[in-house]
């Protein structure tokens, strides 16, 4: 059928010429690249679907990434001159020469099952996935999922799905299969065998990041431990790694002294090499802990009221510390993008001095070995006076998000603390999905760290739900103790009124337990 010209009444289109129009149409089309829909499994025991991947759903597609507030940025501009780039190769053409290398992105191709929940649960854990890996360093070229009641006990995915994903890998050139789940060490021998390429599961992948993020000397020492505590059961031996150590005369029938007996497998010297580095491990993570209890300690001593900024990863928690504090923290849309806490100092409207920390998000299925080993960072959260939960209203499934934070926080006994829900990324979110949120939490501030919308807000609510002086005081202070007039100008006291008089200074202050012992003989009856 042959196309007729638009004739609509719009002037503006009219007059536009085909390369503008094609121009609209690009621009439209980059702003918003969904993945591919997965086709609606079939029969309730063995159908199966597929889904292709195009870019992660889960990383949010903001025109600026960052803002004013965000500062300089140098810490991401050393991580992203580090990373590999996307068509970026050392692949030679010239075999012939002297070497022959080939650098370039991980192709991968993700699998996953959907045993419960709907459908659309399914595809939001495989774009999480596939935003895991591209944070990871990869390039995400397909992706299966299998609609099945249990994982098959050798290989995972059924047999079938096996063999399907086998072409798929073929096909596509991909050299890495990705798991949408922890594997036992059975089945990811059993799905290797099989697709004959590397199949690593969604616990090492996250491991992998942490690996690549961590900055600090703690932050690297936890992750290391958390590798070690994962790879622990998972080492496989073949050929030499199961021969026997042997002392003496090798070889002969008199082999002499230290030679008698099964002997030391390989592999069983490596799996005491981990023991022992993992105990040394646990020993320098339980050193450094002091250090930061100190500093906590100090600020109960001062009682400093402490609000931790947890959340999902990649909500915006180190956009929002920016933000709020000008902290100058990096930022970047991507997953596990900070680990180490910041902490940072702030101050309520009226003065009400308190602190701000930053923590590492949290995850689906969050890894138990990164919880234990990461419980010490944890512990900013439980003991914290008001948690600001960050949610990325954007996401296409923000309450499944809630509650895999809310399960870490029952892990780190942070339930008890009270809690507001900060719905950010407002500027990009589905104004229905918002509403349907705010319904859902009554507790709760939307805002847009990247834009500023509801901070005031936000400030607000801060300054209402931190502990604040309790003890109201009547004081007559001599003019010659003006470090007790500059003690009630900090942070741990509220000044209801001051007026100087020919004795001193007469104020009316709220003030904390630590600082009402101190003004104790300055009391004057009202």
């Amino acid at each position: 059928m042959t196309s007729q010209p638009n004739t609509g009444s719009d002037p503006a289109a009219q007059d536009m010429s085909p390369q503008e129009i094609q121009a609209v149409i690009d621009r439209i089309l980059a702003k918003d690249v969904p993945a591919k829909n997965v086709s609606t499994p079939g029969g309730e025991g063995g159908g199966n679907g597929k889904a292709v991947l195009g870019k992660a759903q889960a990383i949010s597609r903001l025109d600026e990434e960052h803002s004013t507030y965000d500062g300089d940025q140098q810490d991401l501009e050393e991580r992203r001159a580090l990373r590999r780039r996307a068509g970026l190769s050392t692949e030679l053409e010239d075999v012939t020469e002297v070497e022959y290398r080939q650098l370039r992105l991980e192709r991968v191709v993700l699998a996953g099952l959907w045993s419960e929940g709907t459908l659309a649960d399914a595809e939001n854990s495989l774009r999480e996935l596939a935003a895991l890996a591209e944070t990871a360093g990869s390039e995400v070229l397909d992706g299966l999922v299998q609609r099945r009641d249990k994982p098959d006990p050798g290989t995972f995915l059924g047999s079938g799905k096996a063999q399907e994903l086998k072409d798929i890998v073929m096909s596509t050139g991909a050299d890495t299969v990705v798991v949408d789940a922890e594997l036992a060490p059975s089945q990811r021998r059993g799905l290797e065998d099989i697709v004959k390429v590397k199949v690593i599961d969604r616990t090492a992948l996250i491991l992998d990041i942490f690996a690549q993020h961590a900055k600090s000397r703690e932050g690297k020492a936890q992750v290391e431990l958390a590798q070690l505590e994962y790879l622990l059961p998972r080492l496989r031996g073949w050929g030499e790694s199961m021969s026997r150590q042997a002392g003496g005369q090798v070889g002969g029938a008199a082999a002499g002294m230290g030679s008698r007996g099964p002997g030391e497998t390989k592999i069983e010297l490596d799996r005491r090499r981990i023991r022992t580095r993992m105990a040394k491990l646990r020993r320098e993570i339980a050193a450094m802990k002091p250090a930061r209890e100190t500093k906590r300690a100090n600020r109960r001593r001062n009682e400093v009221p402490s609000v931790a900024i947890a959340g999902y990863t990649n909500a915006g928690k180190s956009s929002l510390l920016n933000r709020l504090t000008d902290a100058g923290v990096l930022v970047e849309n991507a997953l596990f993008a900070t680990l180490d806490p910041t902490v940072r100092k702030a101050e309520t409207a009226d003065g009400l001095g308190y602190t701000l920390a930053d923590t590492v998000g949290f995850v689906r299925s969050l890894p138990t070995q990164l919880v234990e080993a990461f419980r010490s960072t944890l512990e900013e959260v439980a003991d914290s006076d008001l948690i600001l939960h960050v949610v990325d209203a954007s996401h296409p499934d923000p309450e499944g998000q809630i509650a895999a934070v809310r399960k870490v926080f029952s892990e780190v006994d942070a339930r008890k603390v009270p809690e507001i829900i900060v719905l950010n990324k407002a500027d990009a979110a589905d104004p229905f999905a918002v509403e349907r949120l705010k319904q859902r939490e009554p507790r709760h501030v939307v805002v847009s760290a990247r834009t500023g919308e509801g901070i005031p807000e936000l400030l607000k609510a801060i300054s209402e739900s931190i502990p604040r002086p309790s003890v109201k005081m009547e004081l007559l202070i001599p003019y010659d103790r003006g470090d007790l007039i500059s003690k009630l100008h900090e942070s741990d006291a509220e000044i209801l009124s001051l007026d100087h008089v020919e004795a001193g200074t007469r104020a009316a202050v709220m003030v904390r337990e630590g600082l009402a012992s101190e003004l104790e003989p300055f009391v004057v009856n009202v």
